[in-house]
């Protein structure tokens, strides 16, 4: 079967010190439930700087400095040995700064709603003009245009209910609201939605530029994050997938988006893939930025435990999937992990519904996928709220699942979660850490032969929507690419369209002499 493959992938995060105060769920519900708890006064010296975010090892793990093998080599938790001079560039892609990504929600916002100060645009504007993304594309840098007076920021924040922008401790901006009496088109609201377009931009941009891929030759977005932009009439109409593409310059592109709480990733990917099989498109970019909501989830915990402010970054990725090119890895479509309603809930069901199931249909054993990529939590957040070490708990359930099927032995279940493990290292932001993290490091080592095959499995919690209690999940597996599939059958398509011509002249021939 000729399988799509895996093209390349882009892996970005935002420092976000400021938003963690002001935009983070946790601490604004707070401010409402509580104005005058210890937490909110402690909560500011427990903030990471921007370059402390940058040396913070699972961090550059993500954007691809250090593999995840390297998580092993530091003892944990990782936030008390940071790294030296560690680069905000990395091979899949960056962090950024909350300054910047601040000038790049202007950049696309595009119904002038962002407005910022003078000061602070000339400012970033200059930051941004020497960013590698950016430097070239004047069509971008021209959209922060000139900024606007402090003082009117601060009337449209005080009278008209615009949310602040806020960075280094001051107003420097603000998100007018697009409705008076629409609660889907607050300014809050439109807060978010661009936080994710802006993040999802800018991994889009970083796909394309640390992969050398041709934009215009993208047909199609998938965006899955865990957002939803519409209006009152239709509150999570879309379209996410083509406003980033606009802002990429995927110009050839159209696109939807897919939503499944943290497992839509996974839905995603098995989705783009099986456009390209069919042919309906030849390259497929999925993408997610990330979310607000979720910085300092579990700050309460952090803080209890005199520790820093972990969730402090908010995560994007994009990964292209496309025809079968003989040589990067395939995504095998026929063997899919699915949880179906009727499934249940148990750890065990679900496990068997997304790992062993597909194998058995693949007559594989637990132990032929190489690496498994499930839930890859960060311990270091995780731990410390009472979460656990959520990927090695996945880990020992597909490892008792193996001994169950008779592929290993129960005294092999250690050793199995080191060999086909992985520490975590994905910022807690949904559906960021379910599966893909490794989808880039995956293709790196099927390419350099250290991995055959790798298993990305996503879950999702949908009873979060109270419209269903049941619980959701997807999985792939990512394969060494045999080679094309037209050069297995000998004869190429080229060949047999040269057949096919010299048998009609033959027959013209005939027909004439006649």
């Amino acid at each position: 079967m000729n399988y799509p493959v895996v093209k390349g992938a882009g892996y970005i995060l935002v420092h976000a010190e400021d938003m963690v105060i002001h935009n983070g769920t946790t601490q604004s519900t707070e401010r409402v439930i509580n104005p005058d708890s210890e937490y909110l006064k402690k909560l500011p010296n427990h903030l990471r700087s921007f370059d402390e975010a940058v040396n913070y090892l699972p961090n550059q793990v993500y954007i691809g400095n250090y593999k995840p093998e390297d998580l092993k080599k530091q003892e944990q938790p990782w936030y008390k040995d940071s790294l030296k001079d560690a680069s905000r560039f990395g091979k899949f892609g960056e962090m950024m700064p909350e300054d910047e990504f601040i000038g790049l929600i202007k950049i696309v916002d595009v119904f002038d709603l962002v407005k910022l100060t003078q000061e602070f645009t000339e400012g970033v504007k200059t930051k941004l003009e020497s960013h590698p993304l950016f430097k070239e594309r004047e069509d971008l840098i021209s959209r922060l245009k000139t900024g606007e007076d402090l003082a009117d920021i601060e009337k449209l924040i005080d009278e008209q209910g615009a949310e602040a922008l806020i960075t280094g401790g001051k107003v420097i901006g603000c998100i007018k609201r697009a409705h008076d009496v629409d609660s889907n088109l607050t300014a809050h609201v439109l807060f978010e939605n661009l936080v994710s377009k802006a993040s999802g931009v800018l991994a889009g941009l970083n796909l394309v530029a640390k992969n050398d891929i041709n934009p215009d030759d993208v047909d199609y977005v998938i965006e899955c994050s865990e957002e939803a932009c519409g209006d009152m009439n239709q509150r999570g109409g879309g379209n996410f997938a083509k406003a980033i593409a606009e802002m990429v310059g995927f110009k050839n592109a159209t696109g939807s988006d897919t939503r499944g709480f943290c497992a839509a990733p996974t839905h995603a990917l098995i989705v783009a893939a099986s456009l390209v099989k069919s042919g309906a498109f030849k390259n497929v970019v999925v993408l997610a930025g990330g979310s607000t909501a979720k910085l300092g989830m579990n700050g309460k915990n952090h803080v209890e435990k005199d520790m820093p402010i972990l969730e402090d970054v908010i995560g994007g990725f994009a990964v292209l999937i496309s025809e079968n090119d003989g040589v990067n890895p395939i995504l095998r479509t026929d063997l899919i992990g699915r949880h179906t309603v009727g499934t249940g809930s148990s750890p065990q069901a679900v496990m068997s519904a997304l790992v062993t199931t597909p194998l058995e249909k693949g007559d594989l054993k637990i132990t032929d996928i190489d690496k498994y990529s499930v839930e890859m939590q960060n311990p270091d957040v995780t731990k410390p709220a009472g979460a656990g070490d959520v990927p090695t708990a996945n880990y020992k359930m597909i490892g008792a699942l193996g001994v169950m099927r008779k592929d290993l032995e129960r005294s092999q279940i250690n050793d199995f979660i080191q060999e086909h493990g992985m520490d975590g290292w994905a910022p807690t932001q949904g559906h960021i850490p379910s599966g893909v993290p490794y989808l880039g490091f995956a293709r790196e080592d099927v390419l350099e032969g250290k991995v055959n095959r790798a298993m990305i499995v996503g879950k999702g919690s949908l009873f979060l929507g109270r419209m269903t209690n049941l619980f959701d999940g997807v999985s792939i597996v990512v394969e060494k690419n045999p080679g094309k599939e037209d050069e297995e059958k000998g004869v190429s398509e080229e060949e047999v369209r040269k057949l096919v011509a010299e048998a009609m002249r033959d027959f013209a021939s005939h027909l004439l002499q006649d």
